[in-house]
């Protein structure tokens, strides 16, 4: 799942929004004010979250299989 590209800061970074409290409650409900807050703050302020993305391809909101 994770991208090859990806470099070893952003692993680490990565790893931070899969810790995250808020983060995680954001993937794990996907609704109320954790998932706005994620939703609407991740692309343009987080760096853990534009992390994420890179290293698995997908949101930081985003639902987990």
């Amino acid at each position: 799942m994770s991208n090859p590209a990806a470099t070893s800061m952003d692993r680490t970074l990565a790893r931070l929004c899969e810790l995250c409290p808020v983060c995680r409650s954001a993937r794990h409900s996907q609704k109320g004010l954790a998932f706005a807050i994620v939703k609407n703050v991740e692309e343009g302020i987080c760096p853990f979250c534009k992390a994420y993305e890179r290293v698995h391809g997908k949101k930081a909101h985003e639902a987990g299989d």
